[in-house]
């Protein structure tokens, strides 16, 4: 398949910060501060230095072959065969992905806004927006929406914090590391690490749509940095709110500390705010996943029009999103027995890993 389309660095490093803030920001929180108490802001460095080094690995591999998609290059490196098979464990990834993160948004959308909205109708509603915006553009629309989203984005996350510290101690922090030790804290930086900051793996498909390859390490690593920061403060800015017992106990603790803010009895109801963040978000993600599905389903079958995928692949989703009786107890067993121990070892870093190894010996040496 040919590429027509093009994406800029700017592009790229509003795409990494966009995808991951707002899911990192409402998703991690709570599990990690249940592990790792008041240090769970320690946990989510860590998880985000990693996710930088998985982005550096993921840029790195990619620009080895700018002309070529991981689903092309693997099968350059490896062989036709062996290529191939193994792209099937990223198919096996992006496919499930697509239905948990829609039926997330369902819920959230619920819990927030539309209290009698048949989950249904917000799913259909949602597999028709993706559907658009794979014709429409593609990655390279999913680019210059992330262009303009993100900035506001980031400009709605620092009025959110700065409104709220007045309902801030900073002493719920204290004692640093003491209550915890290395072994909780590490324990806590692993979700977030495997669910969230180690998705820029897929900028080794995304490379190959990049004006400048060359920019490609930089801009996503800031991207993911800025990120990485946002939900540090963001963790930092719940703990000093509640302290580290409450937002264990609660789903979406950053959406409710939104909800206590309140200055001068003036500003209130800010918590429009977050749900703004997470639509934008988790469209962007949502976005990027059906694209990397059905432009990689595409090459691997060695279709002509990569868009046509997204006919068969809304509505699995669509009955997937729907069939889900508990969306927290399914993601909770999802990341327990697929992401934790194959997905983020595997598909994360040692299939990254191995392809830039080989691949780099194949080029010094061929």
């Amino acid at each position: 398949m040919r590429n027509s389309m093009k994406i800029s660095g700017s592009q790229i490093f509003w795409m990494m910060f966009t995808f991951e803030v707002g899911n990192s920001l409402l998703l991690t929180l709570s599990s990690t501060i249940r592990t790792a108490k008041q240090d769970a802001w320690i946990s989510m460095v860590i998880a985000g230095l990693v996710g930088v080094a998985i982005t550096f690995l993921a840029t790195t591999l990619g620009s080895l072959y700018p002309n070529q998609t991981m689903i092309e290059f693997s099968q350059t490196i490896l062989g036709k065969w062996l290529g191939k098979l193994m792209m099937i464990l990223y198919l096996l990834l992006w496919y499930p992905a697509i239905g948990i993160i829609t039926r997330e948004f369902g819920d959230f959308m619920i819990t927030a806004l539309f209290h009698k909205t048949p989950l249904w109708v917000i799913v259909f509603t949602a597999m028709l927006l993706l559907i658009f915006i794979m014709y429409q553009g593609g990655i390279e629309g999913i680019g210059r929406l992330s262009e303009i989203v993100g900035p506001m984005i980031l400009l709605m996350i620092t009025i959110l914090i700065i409104l709220n510290l007045g309902n801030m101690n900073w002493h719920y922090m204290l004692p640093i590391y003491q209550d915890s030790g290395w072994l909780p804290i590490l324990k806590g930086s692993y979700p977030p690490m495997a669910s969230f900051f180690g998705e820029p793996v897929m900028m080794t498909m995304f490379v190959f749509f990049m004006d400048k390859p060359d920019q490609a390490s930089s801009r996503a690593m800031w991207g993911i940095g800025l990120a990485v920061s946002m939900v540090t403060i963001g963790t930092l800015a719940v703990i000093f709110t509640f302290g580290p017992v409450l937002p264990s106990r609660l789903l979406f603790p950053f959406y409710n500390m939104s909800r206590v803010i309140s200055v001068m009895e003036f500003i209130q109801n800010v918590d429009i705010l977050i749900v703004i963040i997470w639509f934008f978000s988790i469209f962007i993600k949502l976005a990027l996943y059906m694209f990397l599905a059905c432009y990689g389903t595409a090459q691997w079958f060695h279709l002509k029009d990569w868009r046509k995928v997204v006919w068969l692949l809304a509505p699995i989703s669509f009955v997937m999103a729907v069939s889900i009786k508990n969306i927290q107890i399914f993601a909770q067993y999802f990341d327990k027995f697929y992401m934790l121990p194959f997905v983020f070892p595997v598909n994360m870093i040692g299939i990254p890993l191995l392809l830039l190894v080989v691949g780099w010996i194949r080029r010094k040496y061929a």
